[in-house]
């Protein structure tokens, strides 16, 4: 790993509603590992960074949009590892970059901007040749680190998880990457619940047998599927009463886009008896705070 993980933190969660329904909740405070690389990015990186080290271009190039996590996530690493890094973005160069895409470009991180149509063939092969023809032989990254490669790092999250006595190990999902590492280094009997924040997506199950190379128990698996509010990246006023509500009661700070989707899906479940009593409960907390900065200023209480 390029940084530090041992003190990563696990913080319980003190609420009457715990106590009443017999469960608890702890987050694996994985946003707090660094400020640029934060959450689950490291971990999805981590062989990327490996095989691009030993390759001769010595480059990465990879895809996102102007408020990804994965972009600047990228370009840092990269930049720690001594790699050479190139976003593809999606859409017109804005006006004025996002403080995600600045970022990248603080970082050394050379940002090609594509139509959205173009994007739209990131994983294809024309896409990907025309690029390589553009930038020369590069190790080709898929938005969100969505690859068996990405899946095997986010399976050393679970090292983190130094507790093995948890029944349940929560996680915001998007392409499913992280979902998978974690179902293939889950404990035995333990169950992975993917908060699906994305309307409408139904194959989450397909994407985490790619990812795993069929090798996970799908019975461990659990998935929320209504708990999106309206998409991805989108929220609504009771998603931000939730996330102020949180910072007012735990000082936990959290993201519109994956980790308050989560959380609000877990108390949601307690409040309903999705967890049996006696349940011990663990929430990863995937970063992403960056962000935020999308939002009204003031819209948060952090």
């Amino acid at each position: 790993m390029l940084f530090d993980t041992q003190n990563i933190q696990t913080v319980a969660l003190a609420d009457n509603l715990f106590i009443q329904k017999k469960v608890t909740i702890n987050v694996l405070r994985l946003d707090e590992i660094h400020p640029i690389v934060s959450g689950n990015k490291l971990f999805k990186l981590h062989y990327f960074l490996e095989e691009a080290e030993a390759s001769a271009h010595k480059t990465i190039l990879t895809f996102g949009g102007a408020w990804s996590n994965h972009l600047p996530a990228t370009a840092y690493a990269c930049h720690s590892a001594g790699l050479k890094s190139i976003g593809i973005v999606r859409g017109e160069e804005p006006a004025a970059l996002s403080l995600s895409l600045q970022q990248c470009r603080q970082y050394g991180m050379q940002l090609k901007y594509v139509t959205r149509e173009a994007y739209s063939g990131k994983d294809e092969a024309p896409l990907i040749q025309m690029l390589k023809a553009e930038f020369g032989e590069c190790l080709v990254v898929p938005e969100g680190g969505y690859d068996p490669l990405g899946a095997r790092g986010a399976a050393l999250i679970m090292d983190l998880i130094k507790d093995r006595s948890y029944t349940h190990v929560c996680v915001a999902t998007g392409t499913a990457t992280t979902l998978a590492g974690l179902l293939m280094a889950a404990e035995k009997g333990q169950e992975i619940i993917a908060v699906n924040v994305l309307k409408g997506l139904t194959d989450i199950e397909d994407r985490v047998n790619y990812l795993s190379n069929g090798n996970i128990n799908m019975d461990q698996l659990s998935i929320f599927n209504d708990h999106h509010f309206g998409g991805y990246a989108k929220h609504t006023p009771e998603l931000i009463r939730f996330m102020n509500q949180c910072w007012q009661q735990f000082q936990l700070p959290l993201d519109f886009v994956y980790t308050a989707k989560m959380l609000y899906a877990v108390f949601d479940g307690i409040i309903k008896d999705r967890f049996r009593e006696g349940s011990k409960i663990c929430c990863l907390h995937t970063g992403g705070l960056a962000g935020n900065h999308s939002l009204t200023a003031g819209t948060l209480l952090y």
